[in-house]
């Protein structure tokens, strides 16, 4: 619903608020960065830590005027709602099981939503976060940022064009080292994704195979129909899975294998996705993600870069540099803050989304809390098929 007396048609860049991620957090940082890349918002509000000093130091450390630092997100949600000039969008980088709570605050309240996924750490709360967004005029854009490569576009649109054909095989893996002792209890990061009462029963899938999950489906173009899981937790004591195999049922007869780990010693940040049609096959690697491998059957396997030869309309308007300069992570995270503004300022202005903007939604949340569950699911029962629901 719209918020009588604040002004959305304001000019400027996008008024936003930030929940969590103060100075000490690593993704609030990112989310920070991302917000400025393209210059389209202006960070104004926070409520940047549980804890009411924490939350000061911080704001204040960014610049915030002290009357617009907040010791809680529904302090926040309803003053801001009630400024004529209070924030537009709000970014939710906390800790899984704050997700929820938090995000419902803003979106009653019209303001649109930015949130770091998974979408919630219970299936349960991801169907009601559903209903509160469904419910509201606000958008809610889930911050899956490998959907905001160039090559990942690329390959996104080469599929949907028939250069594979028909879909046979999706492969995807994200495989890290970082969990493969216990955790330090004085690393936060480390910390509260090993809690399942913060991270919610997945761990490792949660985490990044959440991603994965996500990415294969973004790209392919292909929905889940069953599943079956086999989830280990090998650092003795851990309460949440570190490592998963999942074998995938699509729609539509395609094939895939998901692998997750954060106990693979020796890989940092090993995203990869194959994918293979009828008539060729794609390979993309986010470790070296301004290439992308692609080969028609029966010839050369062909290398196509990112602002390269052979690339199309949906990688370069995500692109922001000349071609042969590394492009990544951090512009990937502010694609999804630019699409979101792309999206935010046609609502400023009363206009629909245009066609060509692309963000992860609630939707996709659900569906990788349904992941998350089924994996859970599988694997309770001896890695049994189970539906995707």
């Amino acid at each position: 619903m719209a918020i009588t007396g604040r002004n959305e048609a304001l000019e400027g860049p996008i008024r936003l608020g930030m929940v969590g991620g103060g100075t000490d957090a690593f993704i609030g940082g990112v989310h920070r960065i991302a917000a400025r890349i393209d210059g389209k918002f202006n960070l104004i509000a926070g409520a940047l830590s549980s804890t009411p000093e924490r939350a000061l130091e911080s704001g204040l450390a960014l610049g915030l005027a002290e009357d617009r630092i907040y010791s809680s997100y529904k302090e926040m949600a309803i003053r801001e709602a009630r400024l004529k000039n209070g924030i537009e969008a709000v970014a939710i980088v906390t800790p899984n099981h704050v997700h929820m709570d938090a995000a419902r605050e803003f979106l009653k309240r019209g303001i649109h939503v930015i949130c770091d996924k998974p979408l919630t750490h219970t299936l349960t709360d991801a169907k009601k976060l559903v209903k509160s967004a469904e419910a509201s005029d606000a958008l809610f854009v889930l911050t899956h940022n490998y959907t905001g490569y160039p090559m990942i576009r690329q390959a996104r649109e080469m599929i949907a064009s028939g250069a594979l054909g028909k879909i046979r095989l999706v492969q995807v893996e994200y495989a890290q080292d970082w969990l493969a002792e216990a955790a330090d209890p004085d690393n936060k990061q480390a910390a509260w994704r090993t809690d399942p009462t913060k991270s919610g029963a997945g761990g490792s899938t949660g985490d990044i195979g959440t991603h994965a999950f996500n990415l294969a489906s973004f790209v392919s173009g292909l929905e889940v129909e069953t599943l079956c899981a086999d989830l280990q937790a090998f650092v003795p004591g851990r309460q949440v899975d570190d490592n998963a195999h999942v074998m995938l049922r699509y729609e539509g007869g395609a094939r895939g294998m998901l692998w997750c780990s954060q106990v693979a010693v020796g890989n940092e940040n090993g995203l990869r996705l194959r994918i293979y049609g009828e008539k060729g096959g794609l390979e993309w690697a986010q470790e070296d993600p301004n290439y992308l491998w692609y080969t028609p059957f029966g010839e050369a396997k062909r290398l196509l870069t990112r602002g390269g030869a052979g690339t199309g309309a949906a990688a370069a308007r995500v692109s922001r540099i000349p071609a042969g300069h590394p492009e990544g992570y951090l512009e990937g995270f502010a694609t999804i803050y630019s699409e979101a503004a792309e999206a935010i300022l046609a609502k400023r202005a009363g206009k629909d989304v245009p066609s060509e903007v692309v963000y992860p939604t609630v939707q996709d949340g659900l569906k990788g809390v349904q992941f998350i569950d089924a994996c859970v699911r599988s694997s309770a029962r001896d890695s049994a098929w189970v539906k995707f629901v």
